[in-house]
């Protein structure tokens, strides 16, 4: 697998992004790479609207897991939110247990451990 490299960003656009915002230019300059060139982009991106949000049951299966858990809630079941050791398991696992346990008491997380027994 090759990495492709992003061109490098208009220097006169990250400098002025990198004053606009007050950070340094190096991340000005990253942030341009992904297209924000703007205050109001950086904005949106940082603190995006609940309308420019993906649609989360455009995941496959997604209205299936919600019945589960609201039959689970319903039920007064215990729900185990299993996840990955990576980097988006372990936040994803973390973010779906906090809401849950903000109003639900009843759950409990599981990420296996990457260098356990049974790993490669």
């Amino acid at each position: 697998m090759r990495w492709t490299l992003k061109p490098q960003p208009d220097i006169v656009t990250q400098e002025k992004l990198a004053q606009e915002l007050g950070i340094d230019s190096f991340l000005a300059g990253l942030l341009v790479q992904r297209g924000v060139d703007a205050f109001a982009k950086a904005k949106s991106f940082f603190r995006p609207d609940l309308n420019e949000l993906h649609d989360p049951f455009l995941m496959k299966d997604m209205d299936v897991a919600v019945k589960r858990i609201q039959k689970a809630i319903g039920n007064n079941e215990n729900i185990l939110v299993y996840g990955d050791y990576d980097v988006d398991g372990t936040t994803s696992v973390a973010l779906m247990s906090t809401f849950l346990l903000s109003f639900y008491d009843r759950v409990a997380t599981y990420i296996p451990d990457r260098y356990g027994e049974g790993y490669g």
